[in-house]
């Protein structure tokens, strides 16, 4: 903290602006759906949140637009999109990975850590999804940019919003519109480039050749992005969002959130110094509106908790700003759980009165009491938390031990339903099979097709023009299904009366990689 005079103090509580801003979106101030919107036009925040809300936007935006255009050497047979997702070949690519439509329980096994990841993050620190990394707040902080560049920050916008029409406000509300509908253009093309070849489809989508549904999809996902992220922001987390009404089942009294210490801080006032020569009580907030007028969700914070936070703290940002002006301890708007809260203001509550006095949780230094709970990074470290975090590494685990341990040649048989077998001239009997083998890797094998435990059987492969055999080798292109047509014979002084089991074997001579498929021979009840 800076050292100030109390006459220095008193000199920089004076100067400092009492912001306009209205809490429009508070609880009890909220119109019904059908009133017309309140524009809301947050100020922009410095300091340690605000800085880490930059980091995180570049980060997922990076991440988003540059992740279709990396390559992934995976051989002359595969594609070389880092991240594909190959609807028309059914494949999903990831970098060393590729997913079968057989294996989509990876997939749902990477959704459920998704949940229990949100459910960690929000037991633990409340809504910093919704706060740091949601879709919704990430564009949106990418065209509160735009806007601040193009208009200029709050009070600027808020004159040109009042100003009447003029070719420069049309000019500054054109700009600004059309570098949105950019942005949305990026956003569904980047989304499109994920289920084809980038450079491919780009270019067929610049020269008109690509598919309808492409264009349709961009189209979409520019209106949406548009009308989200520029035109409704708040609106959207407010009432299209269901998370802000699920989350209250994953916060408990440990749960840190973003918190007004009005133990501290009411009641406040501007003038300090008044308030003492006249034995007032007066808290350490100036009501300067600093923490309103920073607010993309046009809300007071301290008016409590509320279901419109997005816990994106940008208002303890304004809020120490200001605290470090006035040489008052910073926190006085900061993540804190309800448990310390309750045990804070107990201790500045007095218990004659039932009123708050700050001055019982201070110290002559401007410093606070023993007794005053702060901020400690085991408060995440809990039970509950540590529970989530069980089930989530569990899940991760058993994907990876999945993903390491699967093979990567199958077999798949299914009998001939009718007839089920076929007595020949001779008095051998014969079943036919679709033999179905999965070459899961991108590169060209011979599979060695057999059969075992069926006495004296041959089998013969249509398309294959070779006398019957107990194996042939059947070569299978680069991840490729090839199915085959095989008719299986015992002689009739080997058959066994009514059904048999035998096994069908595929395997890769190079490798070793061995699949098998216990299948039925059916033959009449007496021979």
């Amino acid at each position: 903290m800076n050292s100030h005079t109390p006459q220095e103090i008193s000199d920089e509580l004076d100067q400092i602006e009492r912001l306009d801003a209205e809490a429009v979106n508070a609880a009890w101030k909220r119109k019904p759906l059908y009133e017309a919107r309140k524009k809301i036009f947050p100020k922009r925040a410095e300091g340690t949140y605000r800085r880490f809300k930059w980091l995180v936007m570049l980060v997922t935006l990076g991440i988003y637009y540059i992740t279709p255009w990396l390559r992934w050497d995976r051989g002359p047979f595969a594609p070389d999109q880092a991240v594909l997702l190959d609807v028309a070949n059914r494949r999903f690519y990831f970098f060393f990975i590729d997913i079968w439509p057989q294996e989509f329980f990876f997939v749902a096994g990477l959704l459920v850590m998704a949940g229990f990841g949100l459910f960690l993050i929000t037991s633990a620190v409340g809504r910093a999804w919704c706060g740091y990394t949601c879709p919704q707040t990430v564009w949106v902080d990418l065209f509160l940019v735009v806007e601040r560049a193009i208009e200029g920050d709050r009070n600027q916008r808020m004159k040109l919003e009042d100003a009447p029409w003029s070719a420069s406000k049309l000019a500054k509300r054109v700009s600004k519109h059309a570098i949105w509908i950019l942005i949305g253009v990026a956003t569904g093309g980047a989304w499109i480039f994920y289920f084809a070849d980038a450079p491919t489809l780009l270019m067929n989508f610049i020269y008109g050749d690509a598919a309808p549904v492409a264009y349709i999809t961009v189209a979409i996902l520019t209106a949406t992005t548009y009308v989200f992220g520029g035109l409704m922001r708040e609106q959207v987390c407010i009432y299209m969002c269901p998370w802000p009404r699920i989350q209250a089942a994953m916060l408990d009294e440990n749960s840190l959130v973003v918190t007004y210490n009005d133990w501290r801080g009411e009641p406040r006032g501007r003038h300090a110094k008044k308030a003492a020569a006249q034995g007032l009580i007066q808290g350490d907030c100036v009501d300067c509106n600093a923490c309103v007028a920073v607010c993309p969700m046009g809300i007071d914070i301290r008016d409590g908790q509320q279901l419109e936070c997005i816990t994106c703290a940008l208002c303890i940002d304004a809020c120490d700003a200001i605290m470090d002006k006035l040489d008052r301890p910073r926190g006085l708007i900061s993540y804190a759980t309800l448990a310390d809260y309750a045990d804070n203001m107990a201790l500045a509550t007095d218990p004659a009165t039932g009123t708050l006095d700050p001055r019982r949780v201070r110290t002559p230094g401007s410093g606070f009491v023993d007794g005053i709970k702060h901020f400690n990074w085991r408060i995440v470290f809990r039970p509950r938390s540590l529970l989530y975090m069980g089930v989530w590494t569990a899940v991760g685990i058993g994907l990876v031990f999945g993903l390491m341990s699967r093979d990567r040649l199958e077999v798949n048989v299914l009998h001939d339903r009718n007839p089920q077998f076929v007595l020949e001239s001779n008095g051998d009997i014969r079943n036919g099979y679709s033999v179905k083998i999965l070459n899961m890797i991108a590169e060209p094998r011979v599979i060695r097709l057999s059969i075992e435990g069926l006495p004296g059987a041959t089998m013969r492969i249509a398309g294959i023009d070779e006398p019957g055999a107990v194996a042939f080798e059947i070569p299978v292109e680069p991840d490729r299904l090839r199915e085959l047509r095989v008719n299986i014979h015992q002689p009739k002084d080997l058959v066994t009366p009514r059904t048999a089991t035998f096994d069908i074997i595929v395997e890769d001579m190079a490798s070793s990689e061995r699949d098998s498929y216990t299948a039925n021979f059916h033959a009449p009840e007496k021979m």
